[in-house]
């Protein structure tokens, strides 16, 4: 028997001997393990971008997308808006903002924003920009105020200086008090005395509180230190059916997100809303940089989502993509000698980012895309491949491949699963050719067993990913990447659940961190180099483990599947092992879902040391995911 220390609240664990599954952990052998198997899938759904861990909190700045209109716009005093399209900033922001003021007018006149469903206003200092034309110069104010108690959290007078002939740049900083909510609007307003009978054009409004690493136009700390805690390797963008669009021409262009954001158009993003593309290649690629990741680049190849005439291109019409994709590549790994290597210098990154694994289109299993699929995979593998023989190039499905397989290739592994089916993938990849590595980039359980699709994700499913991932790791000599998809949601906006991390704007600004987030979180924290043979008494289910070995630790990985508590007893063949170890704990019922203001699970820490005869005994909770590390000497 050995001692518990609790370190979190925790309900006690019962320590008995009935039916005890044994493990004995083997200190030597095995496999080695991926460097890189935990990491983290991206793309633009739930306004998980453009209003998510994208810094900029004023939606519909650029009147970007198909139908550009007056969302999130409003009028403050006697004034009309509209949409204007023959006074544009530029030609990737033909539209602009036409504030009409009547003569006669008098006090406050402008207009709000009101965010992504809202705006968090803190206690800090902001960053707020537009572009406006028009012969007015004077004073200016911006303000952050509640939208219904209209309390004023900041009001900030500055001078600008108005040119009818073109737009300039008006920018300034100002501080800000806290507000208890998010329920707030952004407003720009002018003396209406001063300009009565004027029109003025406003284009690109920004608002931008402190960035993660304080990045210009870079992340929000609120959403990215959680993405940041969970210690992941490797980040994959820009998607994902985001990445293909509806049609050729409205694909995620990488050269389109580049630059000054008054030189980036923006798109119909292919999840229903428009994309500003302000998080563009190289904040993707700023991200990987911050937060030590892998960059895994998907890029076009072919498959659009439209299903109409022209949507998927073959043969030699491939040529111009197949062109920008070794472009793209250049730019991001190229020396400055190279064009697109000068283009990325002269946008501030002199030395070249690191590029190691591209994934060749998306799902194209989907979409009709699967039967030209072989051909489109080829076309790109060759030209990249002859160019880049270090790159480790993937093909986005193992449904549809040539009936020769380039030495190499990674192959792909989607699935959105109910659990008990989740959970039947736990052997997939026991007896899969090691010539072949795989990359399971997008999973997650996503519907209960019944078939009805989660909200949220819940204790369960939970489970049932980290026995997935049991499976991952034990043969992670071969499946080298997983990620949990999709990442994020704004509760305001939402296009597909369940979703790592929940948050909104409005009304109080919170981050929700779900069940699922803890389990991953604690797998990707706790990792060894190479993954140990372990022997039991039993087989297999409900109870689900792997054992890794570190430069200074083991660590045992365990899922229970079932309602019921199990009994587990572990051992060490290395007796150099330090008394004092710890397991941390997630587990809660079954349908226990961590919601707005309902936080059900969250994960607990214990201290464990081994009897006499160095065996570890502890009681793993029904619908429980615990990890333990052992130290050694």
């Amino acid at each position: 028997m050995f001692g518990i220390v609790l370190l979190g609240l925790f309900e006690s664990f019962l320590l008995v001997h009935a039916e005890t599954v044994e493990l004995q952990v083997s200190s030597c052998g095995g496999n080695e393990s991926s460097p890189i198997l935990y990491g983290f899938m991206f793309e633009d759904i739930n306004h998980s971008g453009d209003g998510g861990i994208h810094s900029q909190l004023l939606r519909n700045n650029g009147f970007q997308g198909e139908s550009p209109d007056l969302t999130a716009y409003g009028a403050v005093g006697d004034v009309a808006l509209s949409v204007d399209s023959c006074i544009h900033l530029s030609s990737a922001i033909p539209h602009s903002l036409k504030i009409s003021i009547p003569e006669g007018a008098s006090g406050d006149v402008g207009f709000f924003n009101e965010g992504y469903w809202g705006i968090p206003v803190n206690s800090e200092t902001y960053t707020s920009a537009f572009f406006m034309k028009g012969s007015y110069s004077g004073r200016a104010t911006i303000s952050l105020r509640g939208r219904a108690s209209d309390i004023v959290y900041a009001s900030h007078g500055f001078d600008v200086e108005g040119n009818a002939n073109e737009f300039t740049l008006q920018e300034t900083k100002f501080e800000s008090k806290q507000a208890p909510d998010g329920n707030n609007i952004w407003t720009l307003t002018f003396d209406g005395f001063k300009v009565a009978g004027e029109d003025i054009y406003i284009s690109l409004i920004q608002l931008y509180p402190r960035t993660f690493l304080d990045r210009k136009n870079g992340l929000k700390p609120s959403l990215a230190q959680p993405i940041a805690n969970m210690k992941g390797s490797f980040l994959r963008f820009p998607g994902g059916n985001n990445l293909e669009g509806m049609h050729p021409y409205s694909r995620w262009k990488w050269n389109e997100t580049l630059g000054p954001l008054e030189s980036r158009p923006g798109r119909e993003g292919t999840w229903t809303y428009p994309n500003t593309d302000a998080l563009g290649l190289l904040e993707y690629l700023y991200w990987c940089e911050d937060m030590k990741l892998t960059p895994l680049l998907t890029v076009w190849d072919g498959l659009s989502l439209g299903q109409g005439p022209g949507d998927i291109i073959t043969g030699d019409a491939l040529d111009p993509y197949v062109e920008d994709v070794l472009n793209e590549i250049e730019f991001i790994r190229g020396a400055e000698s190279t064009r697109h290597g000068a283009l990325r210098a002269e946008l501030g990154h002199p030395k070249p980012f690191e590029l190691f694994h591209v994934e060749i289109g998306n799902e194209d299993q989907f979409w009709g895309g699967g039967p030209s699929y072989p051909e489109r995979l080829m076309k790109f593998y060759r030209a990249i491949h002859e160019k880049y023989h270090d790159i480790k190039l993937i093909a986005s499905t193992a449904d549809y491949l040539p009936a020769q397989l380039p030495e190499g290739l990674w192959l792909t592994f989607h699935t959105y699963s109910p659990p008990n089916e989740l959970v039947s993938w736990f052997n997939k990849f026991d007896n899969v050719d090691r010539a072949h590595p795989w990359s399971v980039s997008e999973f997650a359980c996503s519907k209960n067993d019944n078939g009805v699709q989660l909200s949220e994700p819940n204790m369960q499913c939970s489970v049932a990913e980290a026995v997935f991932m049991i499976g991952m790791e034990r043969n992670s000599d071969v499946v080298k990447m997983g990620a949990y998809a999709p990442l994020f949601r704004n509760l305001g906006g939402t296009q597909w659940t369940p979703n790592m991390i929940e948050f909104n704007h409005s009304p109080d600004g919170v981050v929700l961190l779900s069940t699922s987030y803890y389990v991953h979180q604690l797998f990707s924290i706790y990792r060894g180099r190479t993954i140990l043979d372990v022997q039991s008494n039993s087989a297999f289910g409900p109870i689900y483990w792997v054992a890794s070995k570190s430069d200074t630790s083991y660590i045992v990985k365990l899922a229970n599947y079932s309602p019921d508590k199990h009994n587990i007893a572990i051992t060490f063949d290395d007796k150099n092992i330090d008394c004092t170890s710890s397991i941390h704990i997630v587990n809660g019922p079954p349908d226990a879902s961590n919601v707005y203001r309902s936080i059900k699970v969250t994960p607990n820490k214990f201290a464990m040391s081994p009897d006499a005869d160095g065996k570890f005994e502890l009681e793993l909770p029904a619908w429980g995911v615990g990890v333990m590390v052992v130290k050694f000497s």
